[in-house]
């Protein structure tokens, strides 16, 4: 189907233009404070735990419970040395109205967050925590919510086919529309950000307004 194609071949097009012109980001690994160092570390508690297992001697055992408090103070004091640069990286950003900065600071520390939900309500409003009244609970709400025994009355409609309501767009109209994408946003499920449709200028623009009226 040509549009298919169409939008496969310009959603390619700007992608390899923009790798060509731009390059590529590295994505931040999970834990930005694991260096070099903490690696070398991880490296020799492992080393120390194969000696355990090949010799479990009291001394080994007692070798390996050190370096895994040593490793594991090491990780820690890491994680906040971290996180207060970021607070403090934070709080620059609030002090100058770095307004997207701070957003993005504060997203970023969202993910370290991971809430729990291990107290609920009951039917009375009484908080339960253990896990056999939690399962209980969701198994009794779920039951009511999705075990349905009335059905209301469907009336049948008159379906009517896709008519176009409006006239094709102007090649101004599709300028305009251009211009008027905001940049910093996410680019969605596919992938192509608006400052990269907005720097293609008449070559990406003609191949999408094109695009939109064979549609």
């Amino acid at each position: 189907m040509y549009i298919n194609w169409g939008w496969e071949s310009i959603k390619e097009n700007i992608k390899t233009s923009a790798t060509e012109s731009l390059g590529t980001h590295e994505m931040k690994q999970q834990k930005p404070w694991f260096n070099e160092e903490c690696l070398g570390i991880l490296d020799q508690r492992k080393q120390t735990k194969m000696q355990w297992i090949q010799d479990r001697s009291q001394s080994n055992a007692d070798n390996l419970n050190n370096v895994r408090r040593d490793a594991s103070r090491h990780f820690r004091n890491k994680m906040k040395l971290y996180l207060r640069a970021k607070f403090e990286e934070l709080e620059t950003n609030s002090k100058i109205n770095n307004i997207r900065d701070l957003y993005r600071g504060i997203n970023d520390m969202k993910k370290w967050y991971q809430p729990r939900t291990t107290i609920i309500k009951n039917g009375k409003g009484d908080l339960v925590a253990d896990s056999h009244s939690i399962t209980a609970r969701w198994r009794n709400y779920f039951t009511q919510i999705l075990n349905v025994h009335w059905v209301s009355d469907v009336r049948q409609t008159e379906i009517h086919t896709g008519e176009p309501l409006v006239s094709e767009p102007s090649v101004l109209e599709f300028e305009l529309a251009i211009e008027k994408l905001k940049s910093h946003k996410s680019p969605g499920i596919n992938q192509t950000p608006a400052e990269l449709i907005k720097a293609g200028g008449s070559t990406i623009g003609g191949a999408i307004y094109k695009l939109i009226i064979a549609i």
